[in-house]
């Protein structure tokens, strides 16, 4: 189930992704916490691999973050 692109506009549209997660999961809301868990591992994994990957030079010092606040600093 691929994510939506921008931002995510009001509290109505997080919970419509919420209830789209746990039907894409037919209602198994322990199955989709373990599949979300299991995305987000994933994705900082990609993230290490883009890092260790990327020049200096290539993104003008900016490095990429795991986490939300330490990204929001730089």
């Amino acid at each position: 189930m691929p994510a939506p692109q921008g931002q995510i506009e009001n509290e109505e549209e997080v919970a419509d992704e919420a209830a789209a997660a746990v039907a894409w999961h037919e209602g198994d809301k322990d199955a989709t916490i373990r599949t979300l868990l299991d995305d987000c591992r994933h994705l900082r994994q990609q993230l290490v691999l883009a890092e260790g990957s990327m020049s200096v030079g290539f993104t003008r010092g900016w490095r990429p973050r795991p986490d939300r606040e330490a990204s929001n600093r730089t």
